[in-house]
This record gives structure tokens, sequence and C-alpha cells, in this order.
């Protein structure tokens, strides 16, 4: 397949187009035009009959210049002839036998009044229409006849004229073509300049084009995607530094706790709680790890299906509140509506419910309620403890990324727990109540949550 580039392309297109109507032209216009010429030369003949046979009748009075022009030319090209009694006696111009034996037979076999009729003759085209008349001696035939001599000029000169407008119209499309191509091509050009830039990272330079309304939605498609790619490239670097900074911690402890031991110095009070320290911080920054891994992995899960299916409530409540329950012994973790039935992927709503009895356990008093209610259009859970409340100038950071509160651990333990709430369709709260902190989640009450 050939390859042609933004200015091949469209003096490609120009070129065909031109070609498409000259061949059009060229075909239909000479065909039509003959055939109205062909008409229009019937049309002569008939009024030329007409004044032949009533030379003071209204067709022969000129109502204008043009008409009377018309007439004159018309007569000295139309030949008359009366035929009476069937081929028996013959008046007018002189015609040769052959051809007056075709019109006779054509007269004598005419059932209408008026009649038009061709016949070649040394290999040109007569034309000419037989009228029939009536008389005291029986009837009798006007023929008016015309060469092709004159459709044939009109055709040709008018062809003539129509192919130099044709090569004049081919020649001044030039013009237009070459504005195109400047008018396509510069907007074109300025984005793929931007596009080069964005492929080596530097997006800080915006695009925006005016004075066309479809280049202008183009500018701000790839405007948005700047914005959207200077977005993510914001927080993959803010996730990276919270990252490193939330290992670097339990990193530098477990090192230099190591290194300690390893020169013969105890920092704990013996080797085994110096142990259990590093220990400690190894779980942390496992703990870290796998959070960091599951939030990334759930970007992935925007492309792909997720294994939703149906199951109550109560069968991961009740597996977290075993779980947790030896965590904080004084703690109360009661479940409500656990014949709820949820539609989505049991393992990630599960991670969303420990996630979010796991924030609920740091902060509470000594009570944590999981609760599931079905309204006539969503299924909502929601997490209660009767801690203190949040600031209100937190609550509206509450789910991002590495926002830890005052008793918090790595911040991304909701930021998950938002995650998943937006893959099943849904939407995340958190409400200050009177006696307490409530974590709601929103889910739509369809199959295609």
């Amino acid at each position: 397949m050939i390859r042609l580039n933004l200015t091949q392309r469209i003096w490609f297109s120009f070129i065909s187009i031109l070609l498409l109507i000259a061949l059009l032209i060229g075909v239909i216009y000479p065909i039509s035009l003959k055939s109205t010429l062909t008409e229009e030369t019937y049309r002569i003949i008939e009024q030329e009959q007409a004044r032949f046979a009533n030379p003071t009748g209204e067709h022969n009075i000129p109502r204008s210049e043009i008409d009377f022009i018309e007439r004159r030319e018309a007569e000295r090209s139309v030949g008359h002839l009366l035929l009476m009694n069937q081929r028996g006696t013959l008046e007018g111009d002189p015609v040769p036998n052959e051809v007056l034996w075709e019109m006779g037979e054509k007269a004598h076999h005419q059932l209408a009044r008026r009649g038009r009729y061709e016949l070649t003759y040394n290999e040109a085209t007569l034309f000419y229409v037989i009228f029939k008349v009536y008389t005291t001696g029986g009837e009798a035939y006007h023929i008016s006849f015309m060469w092709d001599t004159y459709r044939d000029q009109m055709v040709n000169r008018l062809w003539g004229r129509l192919s130099y407008i044709m090569l004049l119209a081919g020649v001044l499309s030039l013009i237009p073509a070459f504005w195109l191509k400047h008018y396509l091509k510069q907007p074109l050009t300025s984005l793929g300049v931007h596009f080069e830039q964005i492929a080596k990272r530097n997006w800080k330079e915006p695009f925006y084009w005016e004075g066309d309304e479809d280049f202008e939605k183009l500018s701000h498609q790839f405007e948005k995607m700047r914005q959207n790619l200077m977005k993510y490239d914001r927080a993959q670097k803010t996730f990276i530094q919270h990252a490193s900074h939330e290992l670097k911690t339990p990193i530098m402890v477990i090192k230099s706790y190591a290194k300690s031991v390893k020169d013969g110095i105890t920092p704990k009070d013996n080797i085994e709680q110096t142990m259990d320290v590093i220990i400690e911080e190894s779980n942390r920054m496992e703990k870290r790890v796998k959070d960091m891994l599951y939030y990334t992995k759930l970007d992935s899960l925007k492309d792909s299906p997720m294994e939703k299916e149906d199951f109550p409530f109560g069968s991961i409540a009740y597996g977290i509140e075993e779980r947790f329950r030896l965590h904080r012994e004084d703690v109360n973790i009661n479940v409500k509506g656990d014949s709820i039935t949820l539609m989505g992927d049991k393992e990630l709503l599960s991670v969303l419910l420990e996630n979010l009895v796991e924030n609920a356990l740091r902060y509470t008093i000594d009570s944590i309620e999981l609760s599931a209610e079905e309204s006539e259009n969503a299924i909502i859970i929601s997490v209660f403890n009767n801690g203190e409340n949040i600031p209100s100038k937190d609550i509206d950071h509450i789910f991002t990324p590495f926002r830890k509160g005052n008793k918090g651990q790595f911040g991304l333990g909701l930021a998950i727990v938002k995650r998943i709430c937006e893959l099943h369709g849904g939407y995340p709260e958190v409400v200050n109540q009177k006696n307490g902190v409530r974590f709601q989640m929103t889910f739509p009450k369809n199959k295609d949550r």
C-alpha cells in the first residue's frame, strides 16, 4: 500500500475530484446536450412547419427581435414538402427517392396527427416531422425536415467552450489547494511539536489554537491530556517521595540495630528485645510494601473485568470481627444487616471493610459497628466508631494517599478503600456524628456496578 503524507493526500484528493468531475461531465454532458439539442431541433421543425402552413397566423408574427432572428435562422435550415394521396403527388423541396420512400412509409403508418422521426442518409442524420392534413381530396402529409448540422455544431461549440472552462477551473483550483495545505498543516505541525515535547516528558508548555472550531476542540482535548499527564506525574512523584520517606525510617532502624548487634552493642536490655524491634520494624515495612503494591494493583483493575458475585454482608463482616476481636479486648465490635446481599468482588470488598475496621480501632473508645443498609437505589456499607470527631480541615483529604491522622500509620488504607469503592461504581463519605465518626460507602444497586 502506498503511504502518502498530508500534502500528497491533499493534492491527490483535489486531482481525483477534478478528474472525477471531468469524467462525469465528459460522459454525461455530451449525451444530455445532444438530447436537449435534438429536442430543440424538433421544436424548430414543428415551429417552422406551423409557420409554413399558416403564413399569416400567430406563428409567423415575430414577438421580439430575438424571435425574428430565430425565425430567420430556422427558415434557412428547415425544408418542406407535401405528400398527397399516399405518395401519389409531391410538392415542395426535392428529396432523394429512398428518403422520400421512407418518409412516405412513416406517413402511411402514422396514426397520430403529428409524428417525429429521423433517418440516416450519407452518414448524416435527418430529423423530420410529419403532420397529417385532411383535405377534400383525401389525406395529405406536410413533412418538414432538418439536418443534424445545427445540432452537431452547437454540441461541438458548447463542448469546446466547456473544455476551456474546465481547464481554467482546474488551474484556479490550485489556489484553494495551496491554501488548504497551509491551513491544515500549520496546526498539525504545531500539535506535532507539542507531542514531541510530551514524548520527552516536557509538558509544561500549553497548546491552544484559535480560529477554527474543530482545531480548537482538538487543542482543548490536547490541553486536557496535558493537564492529566502533569497531574499523574505529580501524583507519581508524590507517591514515590512518600513511599521512600515511609520506608526510610524502618530501614534505618533495622540497619542501626543490626549494626549495633554486629559491633557487640545491645540497644535494648537484651538481645531478644533488640531482635523484637528489628522484627517489628520489618513487619511494618512489609505491611507498607504490601499496601503500596496493592494500591498500584487496583489501577490495573480499571480495564479488566472483576469477578463479581452475590454474597451476604455477614459473610465478610463476621470474619473481620473475629479477626480483629483480639487486637483490642476493650472494644466491642457489632455487626448489623448481615443478611443484606452485596454484589461485587468479595475479596476486594473484604479488604475495604478490613481497612475501615483497622482504621476505626486506632481511634475508637470502646465500640465499633459494622452495618449494611439497603435502599431503593443503593446499598450502603458503614463503619462507625465512637472516637473523637475528625477536624473539619482534614475531612476533605481523608481519602487522599499518604494523608495520615494523628494516629495514622502509612496513609494508604483509606486511599485503598476509596479506590475499591470507585471500582464498584460507588463513592466514599466520612461523617462526624455527635457520638463518633461514621465511614460510609454507597454502591449503586444494579448489575453493572
